[in-house]
């Protein structure tokens, strides 16, 4: 009981480290803290449950859970700057490569007798414009921006830049090609990976920076910017390609919970199936390759695990990922 204890205030002493409040509110009832909101959060992504199955499920673990409407509350009130702390809290300190793009999100429709009924086409596309930074090499998310209407992939392109970890080099496809992109980066000592697009050639051939730059298109470095890709097609099959909440500010925090889930759950997951070494004997079912995380828990195997044994390896997973700590300056601008 000691050690869950111990894990349990290890995992909150990184929240605070991260400059995060005890609770989100000042003058409610102190009943649940912000982790557990957070944890709540974050698994029902993973687990792509409802905020009704998620918390009998983490009740009937025996962790503390906030009620479904308490969730559903948190999940629209939740400040921006906070999941970006976390997100920031998950990624690498250093990134020697970043790589950028953008992709659409579908919302959830309703039913095709509702448009029926009121004599629209269906479907009535309303897509969501997301955004993201990637360390190529621990494949982390370190980045991301949602917006509610169509956008350029450039618009965001400094956005993330800003956020992001110290890196070398950054690769982009032809639609990040600004030369004001690449001044912009030389400024910060990133250099571009980009290559020239064929419309917009300058009439005199001035030697300008984006032009300066085709020198370093390597071209195994360029298709580093391919584990982009791999990330938005990882993410939209493990939780799905629309988005279920209605608000932006909800849509927002769907999204930086999912990107927390992938960087800190599906690779840590990853690790252990893949044979990684923990030092808790409770591990050994979970040791050989077998169904995700998720599956395990649909199908109720380790819902009769529900006791001291899962409780440190559910906690081991937040206890043990690569979380740093960060100033609360960053996010002030």
């Amino acid at each position: 009981m000691k050690k869950e204890e111990r894990l349990i205030n290890k995992f909150k002493r990184l929240l605070r480290r991260l400059g995060m409040p005890r609770w989100l509110h000042h003058y409610g009832p102190k009943k649940y803290e912000l982790v557990n909101h957070v944890l709540a959060l974050v698994l029902k992504q993973e687990c792509r449950f409802g905020y009704r199955r998620i918390t009998r499920m983490l009740r009937g673990l025996g962790l503390k859970c906030p009620c479904y409407s308490a969730l559903w509350h948190s999940m629209n009130r939740m400040p921006l700057k906070l999941w970006q702390r976390i997100l920031a809290a998950t990624a690498p300190n250093n990134c020697y490569i970043v790589a950028i793009d953008g992709t659409g999100m579908s919302r959830s429709l309703p039913s095709p007798y509702y448009y029926k009924r009121i004599d629209k086409p269906y479907p009535v596309e309303i897509p969501l414009k997301l955004s993201i930074a990637v360390d190529t090499k621990t494949k982390k998310i370190v980045a991301l921006r949602l917006r509610a209407t169509k956008a350029h992939d450039i618009k965001d392109a400094k956005y993330l830049i800003k956020r992001s970890p110290q890196a070398k080099w950054l690769v982009a496809d032809k639609g990040y090609d600004a030369d004001w992109l690449h001044q912009y980066c030389a400024e910060r000592s990133i250099t571009c990976c980009i290559p020239i697009r064929n419309k917009g050639k300058t009439r005199h051939k001035r030697w300008t920076l984006r032009r300066q730059n085709q020198k370093y298109l390597h071209h195994k470095r360029y298709h580093r910017r391919e584990i982009v890709e791999s990330i938005f097609k990882a993410i939209k099959t493990k939780f799905g390609a629309s988005i279920s909440a209605n608000k932006i500010s909800a849509q927002r925090a769907e999204v930086y919970c999912r990107a927390i889930a992938h960087n800190v759950i599906f690779l840590k997951i990853q690790e252990i199936l893949n044979g990684s070494v923990i030092n808790y004997e409770s591990l050994s079912l979970l040791a050989k390759p077998g169904p995700s995380f998720a599956e395990l828990i649909c199908n109720g195997v380790l819902a009769k695990l529900a006791s001291k044994n899962f409780n440190l390896y559910f906690l081991h997973i937040f206890a043990s990922c690569s979380i740093r700590p960060i100033a609360k300056s960053s996010f002030n601008s």
